[in-house]
């Protein structure tokens, strides 16, 4: 008998399994061994499918895949019980039964270089390998030189007998072409997967709408859905319908009936799309978005939050559309094997492809846009009780016995849903204004601003698409930035007038509250931004005669010295000389980008052209060419873009106007009164309309956006008076 082990000598006892090792416990480092191959396959399965609809996915697309027609599908349990679908395709050899089930093996794929032509919805060969060790699984198949069908069982991937005793050897039975296959007891292995899934009803919910957006996109295969023991279908689409009956048919005729056909084709990116989408009628609580690139269902937060952008213009605030893309991109551009469930895909272009799609949308939404319905309130009718109206485009020779009886306006109807007070506001900007009653108003809005007589040519020149990623890199930073309260607020905003010319005030009105906005802070992130969506492809401001850059520079240097006191101990000749061959050794760069041409004689030929119908103060010229010297970052590409492009901006702002003079007879002086109603009137009509249509609020300009009232809250206070 050994002696007895002295306490002091006894070895450390180990922590528990799957206890974390503080670092004095560490003795030496662990072996690494290989995971058992049956672990292995249950993390493979647990990655690839999550939940019953995951696998339904992968079992319909199998389906799809293999010339099927006709899809019924039966869930009992919300799935986690039975999930069984039937095709009516091609059938499966019976010679390979015996490798269905077995990780990697497909009918689809061959080499890895055929990944970069794949057409086909599985290619990997792990879903059913996956389902067969988390569930019980049946195939029960046949194919049409085959006398009979054929039944066989797996477990962990391989063939498995029936009931014990049984040779796992598949089966003769009798059945119909095409496959049918059952899986039962979902994660029945898998006891804490199984106990996270909350309720049957919300997982068939889940089954439902994802069987829904196949049966919309698979034109010519007809599906059905029901739950196990009911006797009816909870969905049901025949094989002949068509893209909108489809739609009609999952969802509902109101969504169909507001639809308009889509479709776009670009061969520079290589990709086409169609698809269905709502019009500017259509508006809901949700966004429903059905994505399908290279005919798979696949999600897509980028495209669906620039196509929600898109349509803020024409929805009133919180309505979201109805969506149905599909896009078929060259499979050498996109990279189908980046997501377990193959839920996403990458693909290359992707920003210029999104921008030139949200860019038709928006086209075809204006030319559709011809009724709408909105609250208004009747300012000078009296005293009548404000109610609902509704403004429709109709024919001249139209008449109300013409119209649809569903589409005819209801006046009862009106009437019982009559909204509260409080609630009525203007909404369309082209109301006649308080302003336009007042005489002298009306002489101030009759003078004509002199920038309406500017001529504008259009050269040859073709769009260049920026490849740049230093640029895209900017692009990313904004849309990361971006507010979405603030964005809305800008996107439905009305335009109410200009509070403070010279602090660049203005007010807004944004549903039922008000707003004063610093115009020159949004401008500034607006034509930021807009230098960035159109790098490379600026308009032009020619300059005839040329000017010469070496006056100009020194007139902004001594614009900086009354500016500036405290400068005045620098050598502003040769900041000037600095700067003027700063300029020049870079027109080459400054030209391609941004349409900033100087002569190698050292004029000035032209600068860029942000936005048509309005032209920024020439006065700030010299000042703007100046800073291009110091305040530019001429080191790194994207500092250089990014500073030049701020400095541009900061060009483009209106300008503060200073209080006019008044001459002895009490008028405004002449010039800075035309000036100051030219630029009252670009403001207007001009700058404003294009926050509306384009401008991403950024989280910024929170500091420049306050609001002063809420007609809410102002209705409460005179109720008590």
């Amino acid at each position: 008998m050994p002696p007895a082990m002295d306490e002091s000598m006894a070895p450390p006892s180990s922590p528990p399994r799957g206890t974390k090792r503080k670092a004095d416990e560490m003795v030496g480092p662990r072996r690494i061994r290989a995971l058992h191959q049956d672990v292995v396959n249950k993390i493979a399965a647990g990655e690839i499918i999550v939940s019953p609809f995951h696998a339904l996915k992968e079992l319909i697309e199998n389906a799809v895949d293999s010339g099927s027609t006709s899809l019924e599908i039966l869930v009992k349990d919300g799935g986690l019980k039975l999930l069984q679908i039937t095709d009516n395709g091609c059938g499966i050899n019976k010679d390979d039964l015996s490798i269905l089930c077995e990780r990697f093996t497909t009918s689809k794929l061959k080499a890895f270089e055929d990944l970069t032509s794949i057409g086909t919805y599985g290619f990997r060969g792990e879903a059913l390998a996956s389902i067969s060790h988390i569930a019980h699984l049946a195939v029960t198949t046949k194919t049409a030189d085959s006398s009979c069908a054929w039944k066989a069982h797996y477990a962990g991937g391989n063939l498995a007998p029936a009931k014990p005793g049984q040779s796992p050897d598949p089966k003769a039975c009798a059945g119909r072409q095409g496959t049918q296959i059952a899986v039962e007891d979902l994660f029945y292995n898998v006891p804490t997967r199984r106990r996270a899934f909350r309720s049957a009803s919300e997982e068939y919910a889940k089954i439902a709408d994802m069987v829904g957006k196949y049966a919309v996109h698979c034109k010519g295969v007809a599906f059905s859905c029901k739950k196990h023991g009911e006797a009816g279908a909870g969905l049901a689409v025949p094989a002949n319908a068509t893209f909108r009956d489809r739609i009609r048919m999952v969802y509902n005729s109101a969504t169909a009936n507001e639809l308009m056909e889509f479709e776009l084709k670009n061969d520079q990116y290589g990709f086409k799309t169609d698809g269905l989408v709502s019009n500017a009628n259509h508006s809901s609580k949700k966004t429903t978005f059905l994505l399908f690139i290279n005919h798979r269902s696949v999600d897509s937060t980028a495209i669906k939050k620039a196509l929600e952008q898109t349509y803020s213009t024409f929805l009133p605030k919180g309505g979201k559309p109805f969506i149905y893309l599909s896009l078929e991109i060259d499979p050498a551009r996109v990279d189908v094997n980046v997501h377990p469930t193959k839920r996403e895909v990458n693909f290359l272009n992707e920003e210029e492809i999104v921008e030139l799609i949200c860019d038709e949308i928006r086209t075809r939404l204006g030319k559709v846009d011809t009724s709408r319905t909105f609250m208004t309130q009747s300012l000078l009718s009296g005293g009548k009780t404000p109610s609902i109206s509704k403004a429709a485009t109709l024919p001249e020779d139209t008449t109300m016995e013409d119209m649809p009886s569903a589409k005819r306006p209801s006046t009862a109807k009106a009437a019982a849903q009559r909204p509260y007070e409080n609630n009525l506001i203007r909404t369309d900007a082209k109301t006649r204004k308080i302003t336009s009653m007042l005489p002298q108003a009306q002489n101030t809005l009759s003078r004509e601003p002199t920038s309406d007589d500017v001529a504008y040519e259009y050269n040859e020149k073709e769009a260049t698409i920026c490849r740049l990623s230093t640029v895209k890199e900017l692009r990313a930073a904004v849309r990361e930035n971006m507010h979405s309260e603030l964005t809305d607020v800008y996107a439905n905003h009305n335009f109410v007038g200009i509070v403070d010319d010279r602090k660049r005030i203005a007010a807004v009105q944004g549903g039922v509250k008000l707003f004063l906005v610093d115009y020159g802070m949004v401008a500034a992130e607006y034509f930021y931004q807009l230098g960035l969506t159109d790098f490379g492809n600026f308009g032009a401001i020619r300059f005839d005669p040329p000017l010469n850059l070496r006056e100009l520079l020194e007139i902004g240097a001594g614009q900086t010295k009354i500016r500036e006191p405290d400068s005045a101990d620098l050598d502003w000749d040769e900041v000037v000389m600095a700067v003027s061959d700063q300029l020049m050794s870079r027109r080459d760069m400054l030209n391609e980008y941004f349409s900033l041409e100087i002569s190698e004689e050292g004029e000035l030929l032209s600068m860029p052209l942000l936005m048509k119908g309005y032209t920024p103060s020439l006065a700030k010229l010299p000042s703007f060419l100046l800073r291009l010297g110091p305040h530019i970052n001429w080191n790194d590409e994207k500092g250089c873009f990014d500073t030049f492009l701020r400095e541009l901006a900061s060009f483009y702002v209106p300008e503060a106007l200073p209080p006019s003079p008044v001459s002895k007879d009490g008028n405004e002086d002449e010039v800075l009164a035309t000036r100051r109603d030219e630029l009252h009137r670009a403001i207007e009509n001009v700058l404003f309309p294009a926050f509306k249509a384009r401008l991403v609020a950024t989280r910024g300009l929170l500091k420049g956006t306050v609001q002063v009232a809420n007609l809410k809250g102002l209705y409460r206070v005179f109720e008590r008076c």
